[in-house]
């Protein structure tokens, strides 16, 4: 029975230390340098540390992998975090594009209506309340029929626009102007002409609505209505006219420092002012020939004078083209500080 147990005992001691079988994926060029595996003495001993060196050769070292390059993404701009907006430009235009194309669709929009509604509505746009010989359409009337009230209201809605914040940038360019004024001025005058700036605007905005106001209500739907929007927008754009010019007479004292483009800016808007006066007195005078006398091309003669006056005051908001000839209209994402330190940065220096 002894005998057994040693035999045993001896058997389980032989198995601990042989060395066990691991199955290990190892490159071709490697095994070849290795030896057979054979149990105990040195043999083993080195076939086991060519096994070691073989393994670690084989392994990669982690930080010695090839990283992929970083792609520059732009990141989407968080609350937590504001200023990490990326700069992007989404619009860039010219100004001056943009002042000509507003100023001349209402043009080309009522030659249109005029052409189409005297050859083709002629009895429907000459009719009156006196029912006297007329031969000229108001701008009411050639507006008020279809199809032509449609297009006229579209070219308006368009028109309408650019133009508030065409008179908010007039607005800045006037008071930049003033500032470089500011040495020669004193405190109480510079005070006066602040006022006078923002007086201009707000008669320009009260401009443009009323001009709204006039295309979309019209005579034939609500004459009482149409009328007194009519009157508020010639208050308003004669009183308009007369204070830009006498703005730019007070800001420009001395006209050596002015452009050809500026001169020519303020001889046209003091030749379309005069117009749009004396079309005014001869407007007035033939309404009031026609709607209390009712004479014969009474209400022709107010129609004349009624385009004279449109035109005139296109062609007074068409001198943007001259006060504004090389701007450019631009919509950029960044923050206010970061767009500031910009333009701040590119500006030139002054002595």
């Amino acid at each position: 029975m002894s005998e057994r147990r040693d035999s045993s005992v001896k058997r389980r001691v032989s198995n601990k230390n042989e060395p066990k079988s691991e199955s290990i994926n190892i490159s071709s060029d490697s095994t070849k340098s290795v030896a057979p595996v054979k149990s105990g003495g040195e043999e083993t001993e080195v076939h086991l540390r060519n096994i070691k060196s073989a393994i670690n050769q084989s392994i990669v070292d982690p930080l010695q992998v090839t990283k992929p390059t970083a792609i520059a993404t732009t990141s989407t701009p968080t609350v937590e975090n504001p200023n990490d907006v990326p700069l992007a430009i989404y619009y860039l235009v010219n100004f001056q594009h943009v002042c000509i194309f507003t100023a001349l669709l209402p043009l080309f929009t009522l030659f249109t209506c005029f052409v189409t509604a005297y050859v083709f509505q002629y009895d429907e746009v000459h009719e009156t309340h006196c029912r006297v010989y007329n031969i000229v359409p108001s701008i009411s009337a050639i507006t008020g029929v279809s199809p032509q009230r449609y297009f006229w209201r579209f070219s308006i809605a368009l028109h309408l626009g650019p133009r508030i914040p065409i008179a908010f940038i007039y607005k800045n360019y006037y008071r930049t102007m003033l500032e470089k004024m500011q040495t020669k001025m004193q405190t109480e005058r510079l005070a006066n002409i602040n006022s006078m700036i923002t007086m201009i605007l707000t008669l320009n905005c009260i401009e443009i609505a009323s001009l709204g106001g006039v295309t979309y209500i019209s005579n034939r739907e609500n004459y009482p209505i149409h009328e007194k929007i009519f009157i508020t927008f010639m208050i308003c754009s004669l009183c308009h006219m007369l204070a830009t010019i006498k703005l730019n007479g007070i800001l420009h004292e001395d006209h050596t420092e002015l452009s050809q483009t500026q001169r020519d800016s303020i001889k046209w808007k003091k030749i379309l002012f005069a117009m749009s006066i004396i079309s005014t007195v001869g407007l007035l005078i033939f309404f009031a020939k026609h709607r209390f006398y009712c004479h014969d091309l009474a209400f022709s003669w107010f129609a004349f004078f009624e385009y004279l006056i449109a035109i005139a005051n296109m062609l007074f908001h068409f001198t943007v083209i001259w006060d504004f000839p090389c701007q450019h209209m631009l919509v950029v994402q960044a923050t206010r500080t970061k767009v500031e330190e910009i333009f701040r940065s590119s500006s030139p220096k002054m002595d």
